[in-house]
């Protein structure tokens, strides 16, 4: 069992170490974005002039709304739990690695990188493409100053409708890599993840033999 157990110490530390990056992560992508959504749609300035589509300011005002509530959500639970973390780590004691809550609020741990990094980038992906349509769909209609009224059919309109439509035609693709990158990595992460756990296993079937015998040589004796 004394064998057994820096093998074991080594190991937590990792999933310690392991944690306490997850949650920088988390935080520090988190307080990024959602300070973004949150001067895009103070800043953002509407026509008053220019009728838009209700449903267009429904997804732009909700796309905003979750984003800024999954990140804050994020970045409150990485705020709780790191702290407790990173005291024990900064303790240069093996045995210390017991006191650190990683793995009970692994769960939680977990949730946060995954609304960070995962949920939380998807919507700033939506967000981009809703605000640029938003800015850029009232180009080309006129303005109430201007000395002659402008059409607002034509080319004219069509100006701020193809910028929008370039924007979305280029995120589109991008959030689909995103997507099968995102898929692609958690599927190799967890394949290694499980070669590593059979490693781990054989090591540790190995040191039982090694006890075992080594048992059985002082009781012979």
């Amino acid at each position: 069992m004394a064998a057994n157990q820096p093998i074991v110490q080594a190991l937590n530390w990792r999933r310690l170490y392991l944690s306490r990056a997850k949650l920088k992560a988390s935080s520090g992508t988190s307080a990024l974005l959602s300070g973004f959504a949150m001067v895009a749609m103070i800043e953002v300035q509407l026509d008053t002039d220019y009728k838009y589509p209700q449903g267009l300011l429904i997804a732009f005002s909700a796309c905003t709304t979750v984003l800024v509530a999954v990140h804050l959500f994020a970045l409150m639970i990485s705020t709780c739990i790191l702290p407790h973390i990173e005291a024990v780590s900064n303790i240069h004691n093996l045995n210390s690695v017991n006191e650190s809550p990683h793995e009970r609020l692994h769960c939680y741990i977990e949730m946060a990188w995954g609304f960070s990094n995962a949920l939380g980038i998807l919507l700033f992906l939506a967000e981009v493409v809703l605000l640029c349509w938003v800015k850029f769909m009232p180009l080309g209609t006129g303005k109430s100053e201007a000395p002659t009224p402008q059409p607002t059919t034509g080319e004219g309109t069509q100006q701020g409708w193809s910028a929008a439509l370039v924007s979305t035609m280029i995120m589109v693709p991008f959030g689909l890599i995103f997507i099968i990158f995102a898929l692609h990595f958690y599927r190799s992460l967890l394949g290694h993840k499980t070669d590593r756990h059979r490693q781990e296993l054989e090591e540790l079937n190995q040191i039982k033999f090694q006890l075992d015998g080594e048992d059985t040589i002082v009781q012979v004796v």
